[in-house]
């Protein structure tokens, strides 16, 4: 069982000796669209060799070190300012890969401050023709029913989408907008007038029985992020966003990257055949719900600091909250905020 990255001591920008938790995977970020807006910073810490993260709950302070790290799973809906870094860490043997958030939300502005569909579908495309596709992988998240948008609406904006990139693309993960859990997105949506409609299973099953349809085309691996709902009868999987399985098929050549997930190699050479009885550890990440498939990492966003102001964003508390904390914000400075 996983119980806490290796801590090391490092020299901080005020020349102190400090402790800092040296992650191996690194999630940049669920909290916040760093690709967007904050590459240079990124890229500045990641020259540094540290940054400091906020505990939302508590606000304390914990320093991370880059010193074991050897992949970063980015997460954006316009990862284009950061594709001028990637040169940066392909320097450095650091791998990655991109969960990109493609959705078609335009003519009813639940993503306010994200560029043109059509420019982020340009972008997409780009993405996959510099790193390749398997490494960019297409999220429409959440799927949203509101008493303007029915599954049929919704089946036709992923076609839209889908029909564009599918061969930029190996994979298509997508959610349910499960809002009553989250009391920020309830009351976000409430103060924007949006009467939002709950999925029940018919309406799961009919989006997932239209999405399969679609793959007939697209021959996409499909999945859902985080649903407990069995789609399997439509070959849907349960997703892992941070995904052992991905991360060996990308990157089996990295032996300290297979060493943590405990992977070895065997004669028949495939490490997920029942065959195979080499015993890994968990790597299950407690830190997400439990029905969320994805392996540890640590994640180095921080809430409240994503200029895009999706209406149904749960990361965000307000858009004065973000204004505010994008004042503080500076470049080189050691955390988000």
């Amino acid at each position: 069982m996983f119980k806490s990255w290796e801590k090391v001591n490092i020299i901080n920008d005020a020349g102190e000796q400090v402790e800092a938790s040296a992650p191996v995977i690194i999630s940049a970020s669920r909290s916040t669209d760093i690709p967007a807006f904050y590459s240079k910073w990124f890229i500045e810490r990641l020259k540094k060799g540290y940054l400091v993260w906020r505990n939302p709950f508590n606000n304390q302070k914990t320093y991370i070190t880059f010193a074991n790290t050897r992949l970063f799973v980015f997460w954006s809906k316009n990862p284009k300012p950061l594709m001028k870094y990637l040169p940066e860490l392909n320097k450095r043997k650091i791998n990655y890969y991109f969960q990109f958030t493609l959705n078609d939300y335009e003519r009813e502005n639940f993503e306010p401050k994200v560029p043109p569909l059509e420019k982020r579908i340009e972008t997409f495309k780009k993405l996959s023709k510099k790193i390749g596709k398997e490494k960019v992988i297409w999220r429409f998240d959440p799927l949203i029913l509101t008493d303007e948008i029915d599954e049929n609406n919704l089946l036709r904006k992923i076609e839209k989408i889908g029909n564009e990139i599918y061969n930029f693309t190996e994979k298509l993960v997508f959610s349910y907008a499960d809002i009553n859990v989250y009391r920020k997105v309830k009351t976000n949506l409430k103060r924007e007038g949006i009467e939002y409609i709950e999925f029940n299973k018919d309406s799961m099953n009919k989006i997932a029985e239209g999405i399969a349809s679609l793959n007939k085309k697209w021959g996409l691996e499909l999945a859902t992020c985080c649903e407990e709902i069995n789609l399997d009868e439509f070959g849907i999987k349960h997703n892992k966003c941070i995904d052992d399985e991905l991360i060996y098929k990308l990157f089996n050549k990295d032996k300290l990257l297979m060493d943590f997930l405990g992977y070895e190699e065997t004669e028949q050479g495939d490490l997920f055949s029942a065959e195979n009885n080499v015993k890994r550890p968990n790597l299950k990440d407690k830190g997400q719900r439990k029905i969320c498939g994805c392996i540890v990492s640590k994640d180095i966003g921080e809430y409240d600091t994503c200029s895009h102001l999706c209406v149904y964003c749960y990361a965000n508390s307000s858009v004065e909250k973000v204004k505010s904390n994008q004042k503080k914000h500076t470049s080189l400075s050691e955390s988000l905020v």
